[in-house]
């Protein structure tokens, strides 16, 4: 099964309210930007003006990027609120 036909089994149900923050301020100075390269949804883009941009609403609520970032308080991560969030089903 590819990526493609494997993603087509997500679904993700929005919360309004975002259960990852990441903080601009402390990512403008991150050079490393390990949260582009090991998030598996791509959801961290790094911008021209050393920002990053981020959309949780199709995190797949691993923990990834905030295991791996090393700019403490960059990302405060839990998971969605009951109800809400990431949901895999068989294909």
């Amino acid at each position: 099964m590819t990526l493609e036909e494997r993603m087509r089994t997500v679904r993700f149900q929005v919360d309004d309210r975002p259960h990852i923050v990441v903080d601009a301020g402390i990512c403008k100075d991150c050079s490393v930007r390990v949260c582009v390269y090991v998030c598996p949804a791509s959801l961290f883009v790094p911008l021209d003006d050393g920002g990053i941009l981020f959309n949780y609403e199709e995190c797949f609520e691993c923990g990834t990027c905030y295991i791996a970032c090393n700019k403490e308080g960059a990302i405060q991560w839990s998971y969605p609120r009951g109800g809400y969030g990431v949901t895999f089903r068989e294909s």
